[in-house]
């Protein structure tokens, strides 16, 4: 029967909207149109764009996208480092109604034309720098559809190494209408987003993200930082990680500043954090040490207070007080690619701060508690998904639900539904619940290895070890790095009368594999197996704490 409050009230354009970060765009460039919305460079090379200007030429994007045959449910894929493009392509792309499949530019040729192919690209936007990778790739794909490819050069980069056929982006911007009449989706439900995320077998997934989830971790990410308005956000972090973490669309909901970075070096962050005010930024536990074992000299003169995210390995000790002493605010927070990157946040208290340097460490190594729109993440018995007793040593698997997850794998149905078998998203890392509710991951069910924040399949590794003619057996496993968090490190078996080196086995790596999945740690010996001949990883784990790396 329905029910009083349901009678003659139905939904309608003047009390529903979908939820899209769009609509912060359009709200930015409405009321802060003079506002800075990007930065790019410094001194007297630096290029400025404000809201009004970046909105236009998103607009534009989108018409030219459309005029190009470009529409709903189309992926565009772009190949990009930190630059007003890429954050241009997260507001665009989809306002043509398309798909934006940012890719990782440190992949192979072959990763990448398994991407474009997977994904059904239509048009790629590519920076001169990975024009060499990109027409490999073009070379590589098995499909037949045509590919338009648009180059968007880049004043501080240069033109590209090879003579890639591309449309100029500029020239195709200009062909666009800067008043286009984009619309909100039809459905929040609506895909926004592909990101691919490393599997632990085969090819990697397409993971599909929703506008409505966009919208819901763009402004989570606010509310974990108290973000103000105007915030300045010096983007270390790839835009191509998880849409750069929701952070282009949290910035246009703050109407922010964008100041873009295309290669993460030491000297120029610290001068663009100066020139500019820098307030905000994220990265792998690599970016922040690489900023707190930097010389004095360059942190001269520094802002105070900048915010400043981690995700990944825990901050140590090292870290936090290295931080600290730049006067540096750390925030630890934890997710995947599948639930569009941070989606656990090790919220502080008050007073952890009268605590000595090691407690500190340790709490705030935790991955913490459920970021504020998520419906909820907590350790569960992966068999019957019951809650695990909170004290702080039963193990379990951290699962979440809600609204930050996202719509599932690309084509890839079983795993699907097994990723989110029982209503709650399975992120298989296993971890304890302490009393407080504050989760800490203790162990991985999945043999991924985080590197400077980039995900490496183990069994991709051993795949290529397994092709070179010494090699019997293979195993890759974690090993810790004081700078990278974790690289591989690789057990290797001989054949009988076989012989290679160390420098032999990264060799044939570097030629097969991207240069972050490289093994930095060759063991050679015979492997420890069960009874029934399988590699007992958990032994391998043990002794790669006592491998020794190598410089590859």
């Amino acid at each position: 029967m329905t029910s009083i409050f349901d009678q003659d009230m139905p939904r309608n354009e003047a009390n529903f909207a979908p939820l899209s970060p769009l609509a912060f765009i359009e709200r930015a460039a409405r009321v802060y149109p003079h506002r800075l919305a990007i930065v790019h460079g410094k001194g007297s090379d630096v290029q400025r764009q404000t809201w009004r200007q970046t909105y236009d030429r998103c607009r534009r994007l989108a018409s030219a996208l459309q005029q190009a045959g470009i529409g709903k449910n189309h992926t565009v894929a772009v190949m990009l480092p930190n630059t007003p493009a890429m954050v241009e392509a997260h507001f665009g792309v989809p306002m043509a109604g398309a798909v934006l499949n940012a890719l990782n530019t440190r992949l192979d040729p072959s990763s990448i034309a398994f991407m474009l192919d997977h994904g059904e690209a239509r048009l790629v936007i590519v920076d001169p720098e990975f024009a060499g990778v990109m027409q490999q790739a073009l070379a590589l794909r098995q499909s037949q559809t045509p590919v338009t490819v648009v180059m968007a050069h880049d004043p501080l980069y240069g033109p590209p190494a090879v003579d890639l056929p591309a449309l100029d982006y500029e020239v195709f911007l200009a062909g666009g209408n800067p008043s286009f009449e984009w619309s909100l989706p039809a459905d929040e439900w609506d895909a926004i987003a592909l990101n691919y995320t490393s599997g632990t077998t085969g090819n990697p997934k397409g993971v599909v993200y929703h506008h409505r989830g966009a919208a819901l971790n763009a402004l989570s990410n606010i509310l974990e930082w108290d973000m103000p308005k105007h915030a300045v956000y010096l983007w270390t972090l790839p835009m191509f990680h998880c849409n750069g973490w929701c952070f282009p669309w949290t910035l246009a909901a703050r109407a922010g500043v964008n100041v873009c970075l295309r290669k993460v070096e030491a000297q120029m962050i610290f001068d663009l954090m100066r020139e500019h005010g820098v307030t905000h930024y994220c990265g792998a536990p690599i970016v922040h040490n690489l900023l707190v074992h930097a010389p004095a000299s360059m942190k001269e003169g520094l802002p105070s207070g900048i915010h400043a995210m981690v995700a990944g390995a825990a901050p140590p000790a090292s870290m936090i007080e290295g931080m600290e002493a730049m006067g540096f605010d750390l925030t630890h927070v934890y997710g995947l690619t599948e639930v569009y990157g941070p989606a656990m946040v090790c919220a502080k208290q008050a007073e952890w701060a009268e605590l000595d340097i090691g407690e500190r460490a340790r709490l705030n190594a935790r991955q913490g508690v459920p970021y504020h729109l998520e419906r909820d993440a907590r350790v569960l018995e992966p068999q019957t998904l019951s809650p695990v007793p909170w004290d702080g040593e039963t193990m379990g698997e951290i699962m979440f639900r809600g609204n930050i997850a996202m719509k599932g794998y690309l084509k890839n149905p079983a795993a699907t539904q097994e990723a989110f078998a029982g209503g709650w998203f399975h992120s298989g890392d296993l971890a304890v619940q302490y009393p407080d509710g504050y989760v800490k991951i203790k162990d991985r069910s999945k043999d991924i290895i985080i590197s400077g924040g980039e995900n490496i399949s183990s069994i991709e590794v051993e795949d290529v070890l397994y092709r070179h003619p010494a090699v019997l057996a293979a195993a890759v496993v974690a090993k810790p790095d004081p700078r990278w968090g974790e690289v591989p490190c690789a057990f290797i078996e001989l054949k009988a009368d076989a012989q290679a080196s160390a420098e032999d086995m990264v060799l044939h790596c570097r030629r097969h594999l991207a240069g972050f999945k490289v093994p930095r740690a060759i063991v050679f010996g015979e492997l420890p197996k069960t009874s029934t001949g399988k590699i007992q990883k958990f032994e391998l784990r043990r002794r790669a704490g006592s491998a020794q790396a190598i410089d590859v």
